[in-house]
């Protein structure tokens, strides 16, 4: 079976809370978010309005969209009337039930949005929300379509565990985005480098096998391509070297097995590539600014307390 990095990276992230909050606007309307720490995303599931990401060309947003900001830099929403836009906490309200209405508040809506943003329990989700474009907006994929059907069926109702519904499909919702984004088009990134035939081929095997005491020259014969050109190529398409990229993953990997009760500092420095428990203490140190096992400690005591 072939190896998805992508589906490594979305499961190290593991989203452990998603909150969100249904959004209306009518007439002459727009909000200002400011930037703030946790990826956000917006479904549109009824009408279409602008929306202004700080460093994008402006998007016009239609019934069906996915948009994921990786990152969240400010942006601006508004309906297609020039308006001054009015501040608003991004994280104010998320996961109430009631409808936020922007414009006027008694006009039919212009567009309706399931807004909100993901709260990630990996420690490297910012590094690995760094592989991904700032901006992902996704139209006219059929899968996603169904999925937003769904969510907006699911808003609209009243039912038990409406939430917790809530929480899984829109968490089937970025999977679905980030596998659906045209990897060539993008930013560099985990996505580009993907969308690369070969440079696909060195990421699965880097993805597959992180135990393996993989070299640039190795990587690059597995790409059918020349040492220098690999190299130059892996850099540009991902946006940091290989053996960059790949110390990153064994890192990721490591704090994923330190934080499990059982962890053994010898096991996980085999199953990263490390020859000893020493040589991986050294090299964790180095690259989390901490020692493996303290660490571990503070992890699982901050999880039992």
């Amino acid at each position: 079976m072939m190896h998805n990095p992508l589906s490594d990276v979305i499961a190290l992230l593991r989203p452990s809370q998603v909150f969100s909050k249904a959004i209306s606007g009518a007439g002459r309307w727009g909000v200002r978010y400011s930037s703030f720490g946790h990826p956000s995303f917006c479904v549109v599931l009824e009408g279409s309005c602008l929306l202004a990401v700080d460093g994008e060309a402006m998007l016009t947003l239609e019934a069906g969209d996915f948009v994921l900001l990786s990152s969240t830099p400010g942006f601006t929403m508004s309906g297609f009337e020039p308006v001054t836009p009015i501040q608003t906490d991004p994280l104010a309200s998320a996961g109430d039930m009631d409808e936020v209405r922007h414009g006027d508040p008694n006009a039919e809506p212009d567009v309706r949005l399931l807004g909100g943003y993901f709260a990630f329990d990996s420690p490297d989700a910012a590094l690995l929300v760094s592989l991904l474009p700032t901006l992902v907006h996704v139209r006219g994929e059929e899968r996603l379509a169904t999925l937003v059907r769904l969510v907006s069926d699911e808003c609209k109702a009243q039912r038990p565990g409406r939430d917790s519904i809530l929480t899984r499909l829109i968490d089937v919702l970025l999977i679905e985005a980030l596998r659906a984004t045209p990897g060539e088009k993008t930013p560099p990134g985990l996505l580009r480098g993907l969308a690369d035939p070969r440079l696909a081929l060195a990421l699965r095997n880097m993805h597959r096998d992180p135990a393996h005491p993989w070299t640039v020259a190795e990587l690059a014969k597995h790409a059918t391509l020349s040492r220098s050109a690999f190299f130059e190529r892996f850099s540009h398409a991902v946006g940091i070297p290989p053996m960059e990229y790949l110390l990153a993953w064994r890192m990721a990997v490591a704090k994923r097995l330190l934080r499990q009760p059982d962890a053994g500092l010898t096991k996980i420095a085999e199953r990263v590539g490390y020859g000893s428990a020493s040589a991986f203490s050294t090299a964790f140190t180095r690259y989390a600014g901490e020692p493996p096992s303290q660490y571990s400690r503070q992890y699982l005591k901050a999880i039992t307390s």
